[in-house]
């Protein structure tokens, strides 16, 4: 059981991560505290705040809306890497969600991923998630397109890490808003898996010693000379990319279908045209990690890109983590019966190498 942090430690334990910290007018004072319980604390819960231009989306963190009260998370990271201070104690962003979850991560007794969550916000035997996380709701679409910024990723992994440490957790205290409730995407962009990862990391290095120098990243052109047909029917195809631009760290070797080899960390896009694809339908990516021998050993979350009339045109965001011994390939593929032609594909990437 953990006594939720002062805003003094809060604050305090968040500058001694690292974090460039704004305080948002009353925070220290502004939560939900009067309509339930705060606390005992168990964890962090990571949000996207699905807010697009024109949106002051710290004073909408700090405010809510008209159906929803805020503050709406404990911070608001932007994508500058700047976390904003909102609120000190209860607030509206977790919801009801699983108590299997729950008590996975209190006791931090799960592997790589808590148990699969079957509440939401009003179902039978729901968990008030608002008492029990911290929250952060961090600036995207949450499209599953819009990238997430170096700085920005760097800054959730600190203020993640901030808490963590304070109350003396592992990296599974923290977690995705999807891991806890069952219908809710959020975050979208990257997996929080490799996100704990990146926490670990962070958490057995001093405080603020975390990518503090980060070496300058290697990057990373690809695409491919022709057209090619994907198979119909649902079948995964891997991009074969035969044009080679730029390759700094090595990772393609020579005309193939894997672009990154392990230890690596690699953020980026691919952009498609598509020919063929009828308005309205699917065509489906992910990234799949095979091991030295070509075996397929893990696929990624699907991301989709939506047919329009005429060629389809989309960029797909790539973001993770590969460890040792493993590369990683992109695959597609449709559910149609007739051709579908990927007419150009290129890949643009910046990729950290790994000891």
């Amino acid at each position: 059981m953990a006594t939720p942090l002062t805003a003094s430690r809060l604050l305090a334990a968040l500058l001694a991560e690292g974090c460039t910290v704004h305080e948002v007018r009353s925070w220290r004072t502004h939560n939900r505290n009067g309509v339930g319980a705060w606390g005992p604390v168990y964890g962090v819960m990571n949000h996207h705040t699905a807010t697009g231009s024109g949106v002051d989306v710290v004073d909408l963190v700090y405010d809510g809306r008209s159906d929803l009260p805020g503050p709406l998370a404990t911070g608001c990271i932007t994508k500058d890497g700047v976390v904003h201070l909102v609120g000190n104690g209860r607030a509206n962003h977790a919801g009801g969600g699983d108590g299997t979850v729950l008590a996975a991560v209190r006791d931090e007794s799960y592997g790589d991923r808590p148990p699969a969550p079957h509440k939401h916000e009003g179902s039978a035997g729901a968990v008030d998630g608002n008492r029990h996380f911290y929250g952060f709701e961090c600036e995207n679409l949450g499209n599953g397109k819009d990238p997430w910024p170096r700085a920005q990723y760097v800054a959730m992994v600190k203020a993640n890490a901030a808490i963590c440490r304070a109350h003396g957790w592992s990296r599974k205290s923290a977690i995705g808003h999807l891991e806890w409730s069952d219908w809710k995407p959020d975050p979208r962009g990257f997996d929080m898996k490799d996100f704990r990862r990146d926490l670990a990391d962070c958490l057995a290095l001093p405080a603020g010693h975390w990518e503090k120098e980060d070496p300058m990243p290697l990057y990373v052109n690809l695409g491919i000379d022709a057209p090619f047909t994907l198979r119909p029917g649902g079948d995964w195809d891997a991009i074969e990319f035969t044009a080679e631009w730029t390759d700094e760290p090595g990772g393609h070797a020579n005309d193939g279908s894997v672009f990154v080899r392990g230890p690596a960390r690699f953020t980026g896009e691919l952009d498609l045209r598509v020919s063929g694809l009828p308005a309205g339908h699917a065509l489906q990516m992910r990234q799949s990690e095979v091991d030295s021998t070509g075996a397929y050993v893990t696929d990624h979350p699907i991301g989709e890109l939506i047919g329009t009339s005429g060629d389809t045109f989309g960029k797909l965001p790539l973001t993770g983590r590969v460890g040792s011994g493993r590369q990683m390939r992109i695959r597609l593929k449709t559910f149609e019966t007739v051709p579908v032609r990927i007419t150009s594909a290129v890949l643009k990437l910046l990729v950290w190498k790994e000891s």
